[in-house]
């Protein structure tokens, strides 16, 4: 296809949205939430939700059905609580003390970059989020997902005609590629981009802003004041949660060696194989391609991973871990993998375990999240303070918590930003407040300036006494 008949393709899609957000600007608040509800919850039916999940699982062969079935069952149900209790029409917010008058605006049309990873929920995700901010929404999905994509995005366009809603609010490239997925960028207003990290940098270099995301590789710390049973069956719910195809999957452990024997033991109890050095060559040798993981492991079950490497592994076994001591390009198995295959590392001191843990995210995974099981509370701050992460989980699945659930706090999302660190925008879950513009009102106070001492508070006595050249 030449770029003029992309551009063209692309400008035709980007017109029908722009006809049917001139609609949806007109919307109430009540009316873009029942849009949003009922996307959700037709989504949701367990029927129709199990049907999306095996399609996506036949198309790709990465990930879980029940994994998959539960994002829209479970996960998205939870994201719409969340989202509904914020405005997202009109006045939203009055600062009567400061005389401030918030107002919500659409951006117009979203390019939303859907991974093949997660191709069943992200069109959901970010469908529901425009729509509720008065946003048109155009997908771009994997070509190896674009069949479960193009599905969905039909049912959300079914429901929007159900509610004489327009249905050209969510659209879809049809055969996609990346120079597509380029024009759409360049076309859109705003790009909303999941997915491949060549496909985020495309996103921020594409001439219009973008909100991305960054590589994952969670590092872990388990120090000896934790409960090793219970850390183990975490470590195992978080690092196996749809395949480990997600980039909050637990990728390295680093434990306290005093423990290291004992929580080993703990973690074959739940579902480890622990490789021997001769098959973490043989896995290093299938998992990592030209320097890239190889989509044959992204996301695959244990027994496929382990033929691919010649490996003998029990049918029971859950996920296969290797021990490492170094990180960085010598040392691959330090990077993330997104595949059911975990690194394990011992530390003596806890400042050591920072230290790995800012070495395996440099790496690959800056600015994305760490977590830590401890009942150490000064340790977890300083592991917060000392890394640079924009979450640190503690205590919980990794894989399962750090995009929101309903045991933490955290916004409940699709999208991780990785602040400036993973070249991204914001380093907190996307949601909502990310999918519209403001615009402030600002009335005149009855008050006036405050004198010096006030201005510079408690210090103002040393800053007063700065002295400088007299030239200066």
């Amino acid at each position: 296809m030449s770029a003029s008949a992309e551009q063209a393709q692309i400008a035709e899609l980007v017109a029908k949205a722009r006809t049917a957000q001139a609609i949806l600007n007109t919307y109430t608040q009540e009316q873009v939430d029942l849009l949003a509800g009922a996307i959700v919850y037709t989504l949701a039916r367990p029927e129709l939700a199990q049907r999306i999940a095996e399609m996506a699982y036949d198309e790709t062969k990465m990930g879980l059905v029940d994994s998959k079935r539960m994002k829209m069952t479970h996960k998205m149900p939870a994201i719409y609580h969340d989202i509904r209790q914020e405005k997202t029409v009109g006045v939203i917010d009055r600062d009567a003390q400061n005389g401030i008058i918030t107002i919500a605006k659409p951006y117009g049309v979203i390019a939303a970059l859907v991974p093949s990873t997660n191709c069943e929920a992200t069109p959901i995700f970010k469908s529901v989020l425009g729509i509720r901010a008065r946003n048109a929404v155009i997908c771009a999905p994997h070509p190896a997902s674009k069949k479960t994509t193009l599905f969905v995005v039909d049912i959300i366009r079914q429901v929007l005609r159900s509610l004489d809603a327009p249905e050209d609010l969510v659209q879809c490239i049809e055969m996609p590629s990346k120079a597509l997925a380029a024009e759409l960028m360049a076309q859109c207003d705003v790009t909303m981009a999941t997915g491949a990290g060549d496909m985020v940098k495309a996103a921020y270099s594409s001439g219009k802003p973008a909100y991305g995301v960054g590589v994952g590789n969670a590092a872990v710390i388990i120090d000896e004041t934790a409960d090793l049973v219970e850390t183990a069956s975490k470590i195992s719910i978080g690092k196996t949660g749809d395949n480990a195809s997600g980039c909050s999957a637990e990728n390295s452990i680093i434990v306290q060696q005093s423990i290291y024997d004992a929580f080993k033991g703990e973690l074959e109890k739940a579902g480890a194989y622990v490789a021997n050095a001769e098959e973490k060559a043989r896995l290093q040798a299938v998992i990592w391609e030209n320097g890239h993981v190889s989509r044959k492991v992204v996301a695959r079950p244990v027994a496929e991973i382990a033929a691919l490497a010649g490996i003998d592994v029990p049918a029971d076994r859950k996920f296969i871990i290797v021990e490492e001591t170094g990180t960085g390009a010598q040392y691959p198995f330090s990077g993330e993998k997104l595949s059911l295959v975990l690194t394990l590392y011992k530390f003596d001191a806890f400042e050591d375990a920072i230290a790995l843990v800012n070495a395996i995210t440099d790496y690959s995974g800056t600015g994305h999240s760490c977590g830590i099981h401890s009942n150490d509370n000064d340790r977890i701050l300083k592991l917060a303070l000392e890394t640079k992460t924009s979450r640190v989980i503690v205590r919980q699945p990794h894989g399962v918590a750090n995009s929101g659930s309903w045991t933490n706090g955290l916004a409940k999302t699709f999208s991780l930003g990785c602040g400036s660190w993973g070249g991204n925008a914001v380093s907190e879950n996307v949601t909502q407040k990310h999918y519209y513009n403001t615009t402030r009102i600002a009335e005149p106070l009855e008050r006036s300036a405050p004198d010096e001492g006030t201005i510079y508070g408690p210090l103002y006595e040393r800053i007063a006494a700065v002295k400088i050249g007299a030239g200066a």
